[in-house]
């Protein structure tokens, strides 16, 4: 064989190599990749197959691009091999689909070993459109650079996490590198021009120095190696115009431009589309008008381009309708552009008080989208010399804007120094714009009396104006529920806004209020307030809207906002409810049987806030340890935490830390010890009329008291009531199972076992299941409470807890462990602790028989 290959005797070869082949006989030959063969050798193959006897099959493997129709390429790659002759045999087409969704996401779960997050899998779909390889690339490229972040066991994508660039040993770049130009030049500009359709052809010749012929052969290959697929037209008139394959490679093509190029084939693209909206030279040009194609992105491909070209085309146009393009996208919640195309516009305005005006709009825009540090920065440049075109009131904005940034970004020494007099003195502010910020920054700070000091001495300068004193009566109230006064609030509440007031401030001010009823657990008032204002709930900030979801029992989307805000380092709340965010999700944790997730969480959120008190944390923390058989240790964090507020004469959230340790020391039969408490309750609830306090002081008072006596059943009575009217679910639960021993039927655990299962509280409901049985009530459901109790024991395992803690947690014996851990082996198959662990954190259901 090898003799007849060096001479080129291609009949001598076959006759060689079939010889071979029929003497070892039975066998069966594999070529694979057969579309890299020269034609030489796919004739001496083709002879082999048209004469081998059946005891040889020769199988030749030869992949085919496609368009994204399933019809083969138009063109043929120049190195790609002709076909085998007919005598080969029959050929058979295996067309090989691209990945689903759900394919995607099982692909994300096992790369990240976390249950992905929605958002994620759509856009790896929508980058890769399926295709596996560049699903692959694309993850790889996001791990290297962490922009895949794991909370609570679900993958999310991070904030503003950028599509990565494809480096060059990338298959997809190899594949484009070796196709040589003039294909390499024609995908560069594709990559910018492909949403004009088939006028892109002209254009990338024109930007480019190519010809038309030499731009249509470039295509044609393109599309032949699978890195183009043709739009096909209607009635057979022609394509309608080209797509990249995967947005993917299209990304890394055009992000390999230098910023010239960029700009040129940009500009070339904006010259096109302004000359058909304005129809010049449209009757009388040979070429079509630029029309975007309808696979395109039609809302942001032309502010892209202005942005990209920047002064190659009319600065004075494009920095209008840039502007306009952003404002359009406000509040731009998936950062499409909004905050990129002010920027853009600011770099092409060249009046100075134009741009100031923009770089006023570049602030709010990075508020709204959640870059607080570049907001900060930004207003700090305006702060530091303000032209007469910054009006009193955006100064004053400003202001405050930049202390709340500092406070988002826990530069404590900063803010600090920002509640000194000397701090504003340096900036040209009047002073309604300086003193209510300063008053603000002690707030920040954790130091209310002396801001409320600040404010109430300045109130004659910021108080005229009904803009500005918007924030400075907002800080008043919440500087007075922190002292337990809440008549400022209500004062407020009851005060309807100036309907001349601009749109995003009676938003910031409505937003504001909504989050102290929230973090005073009033939800019917945050409800009412909200419809009063005409704000649906969805508008309300991320934080604000956790909170409020937590309050209506809506625990499922309550806790996929708050791993998505971990994740991705947006889950800032300004003081007093600074530590609400953490202590509500450890709260939501713990209830679903993962006492050391919610322990993770509350430690990493100690000691975030320099200098202010952590009670929240104190409470969420106590809980975790009473749960895990540690009462000791919750009884001296309560006990710590309302030493702290007592010395910094804090009230706000001490009703919660009373009511925590008077129960804890009922519990543990020191009703003396526990009466301190509830005079404290009692002392609150009358001082804030908080419907919340209210029902703490009756659930702690009715513990206390003797079991079972009048004065028990009358308290709880009045407590189921309250808790009714207040209408959340988890905290009527905890009412109900309290009250079903003394205050009323023992079939108030059906009630509860139900509002827990609305909040998707495992551990809460398997507790009340041992409740209702132990009181002799028949437990519904029994094949959904087994699979719950599997639910229950595997999130356990998962949480780390050996069988002795599992057993303190679920209230068992750990023989009793033991048992339900082996059951669990024998109906899932699994077969040790690691494969369930897998399970739970790759998103996949336990597989149990029906019972």
């Amino acid at each position: 064989m090898l003799a007849a290959a060096e001479r080129g005797d291609r009949a001598a070869l076959a006759d060689a190599l079939l010889f071979a082949l029929t003497h070892a006989a039975p066998v069966a030959v594999v070529v694979d990749d057969a579309q890299y063969a020269d034609a030489a050798s796919l004739g001496v193959l083709g002879a082999v197959a048209a004469r081998c006897p059946p005891e040889v099959r020769l199988v030749i493997t030869s992949v085919r691009h496609t368009g994204g129709t399933g019809d083969a390429a138009s063109g043929r790659r120049q190195d790609q091999a002709v076909g085998l002759p007919a005598e080969a045999g029959t050929a058979r087409t295996i067309a090989l689909p691209r990945l689903t969704r759900p394919q995607l996401a099982d692909m994300v779960a096992r790369r990240s070993q976390a249950a992905p997050d929605p958002a994620l899998v759509a856009r790896v779909l929508g980058l890769t459109r399926g295709i596996p390889a560049a699903a692959d690339a694309l993850l790889t490229e996001w791990s290297r650079r962490d922009a895949v972040r794991i909370a609570d066991g679900h993958a999310f994508l991070a904030a503003s996490a950028p599509v990565p660039v494809l480096p060059d040993e990338d298959r997809f770049m190899r594949a484009l590198h070796e196709l040589g130009e003039p294909c390499r030049t024609t995908a560069a500009a594709l990559s910018v021009l492909w949403p004009l359709g088939r006028t892109a052809v002209a254009l990338v010749a024109g930007s480019t120095g190519l010809s038309d012929q030499e731009v249509g052969d470039g295509v044609r290959r393109l599309i032949a190696a699978g890195l183009l697929d043709e739009l096909p037209g209607e009635d057979g008139g022609g394509p309608r115009g080209w797509v990249f394959r995967s947005p993917l490679m299209e990304h890394a093509t055009r992000e390999r431009l230098g910023p010239l190029e960029r700009a040129r084939m940009s500009a070339a693209a904006v010259e096109a589309l302004w000359a058909a909206r304005d129809d010049t030279a449209a009757a009388t040009s040979p070429r079509r008008p630029a029309v975007l194609l309808e696979e395109a992105d039609t809302v942001t491909y032309l502010p892209e381009r202005m942005a990209d070209a920047g002064v190659l085309i009319d600065r004075e146009r494009a920095a209008a309708e840039l502007t306009a393009a952003a404002e359009a996208l406000h509040p731009d919640p998936e950062d499409r552009g909004m905050l990129r195309w002010f920027r853009a516009a600011l770099r092409l305005i060249e009046e100075p008080a134009a741009r100031e005006l923009a770089l006023l709009r570049c602030v709010k825009a990075a508020w709204v989208v959640g870059d607080h540090p570049a907001a900060g920065q930004a207003a700090e440049t305006i702060l530091r010399d303000p032209s007469d075109v910054v009006s009193g009131p955006d100064l004053h904005e400003l202001a405050a804007l930049q202390v709340v940034a500092v406070t988002s970004v826990k530069d404590w020494p900063h803010l600090s120094r920002m509640g000194a007099a000397e701090w504003w003195d340096r900036l040209p502010l009047p002073p309604e714009a300086a003193l209510p910020a300063r008053a603000l920054a002690l707030c920040m700070s954790g130091r209310w009396p002396e801001g409320l000091d600040l404010f109430s001495r300045t109130e004659p300068v910021w108080r005229p104006d009904p803009h500005i004193r918007l924030i400075p009566e907002l800080a008043q109230a919440v500087g007075n529920l922190v002292q337990g006064r809440t008549d400022m609030l209500a004062r407020a509440l009851e005060t309807p806004p100036d309907p001349g007031l601009p749109p995003e401030a009676l938003y910031s001010i409505a937003a504001g209020y909504t989050l102290q009823l929230l973090g005073n657990a009033d939800l019917c008032g945050a409800m009412d307030l909200l419809k009063d204002r005409g704000m649906p709930p969805e508008a309300l900030p991320p934080t604000s809207h956790f909170l409020l979801l937590h309050l209506q029992g809506r625990w499922d989307d309550a806790l996929a906002l708050a791993r998505g805000m971990v994740a991705k380092d947006q889950a800032f709340i300004a003081p007093p409810q600074h530590h609400l965010f953490a202590a509500g999700t450890a709260a939501i944790l713990l209830a679903r049987g993962k006492p050391t997730g919610a322990a993770r969480l509350i430690a990493g959120e100690r000691g975030t806030h320099e200098g202010h008190v952590e009670i929240f944390l104190d409470v969420a923390e106590a809980a975790v340890l009473r749960t895990m058989g540690r009462p000791d240790a919750a009884d001296r964090i309560l006990r710590r935490g309302l030493r702290e507020a007592d010395a910094r004469g804090y009230v706000y959230g001490t009703d919660e830390l009373a009511a925590a340790l008077a129960m804890l020391r009922a519990e543990d039969g020191r009703a003396d010890a526990a009466a301190g408490c509830l005079r404290r309750l009692e002392e609150l609830a009358g001082r804030t009329g908080s419907g919340r306090t209210r029902l703490l002081h009756l659930l702690a008072s009715a513990r206390v008291r003797r079991q079972g006596s009048g004065a028990a059943r009358e308290l709880l009575h009045e407590a189921v009531e309250l808790a009714r009217s207040r209408c959340q679910p988890y905290e009527t639960a905890v009412t109900l199972v309290a009250a079903a021993g003394d205050a009323g039927p023992p079939e108030l655990l059906h009630e509860a076992y139900e509002l827990y299962g609305e909040t998707g509280s495992l551990l809460s409901r398997f507790h009340t299941r041992a409740a209702m049985r132990e009181a002799g009530l028949t437990v519904p459901g029994r094949r959904q409470a087994a699979a719950e109790n599997e639910q229950l024991l595997a999130t356990l395992v998962t949480e780390g807890l050996a069988n002795r803690q599992i057993a303190t947690v679920l209230r068992l014996s750990q023989d009793a462990v033991a048992n339900r851990l082996s059951r669990l082996f024998a109906r899932t198959g699994l077969r040790s602790r690691t494969e369930i662990v897998s399970a739970m954190l790759t998103g996949n259901p336990l597989t149990a028989p029906d019972l």
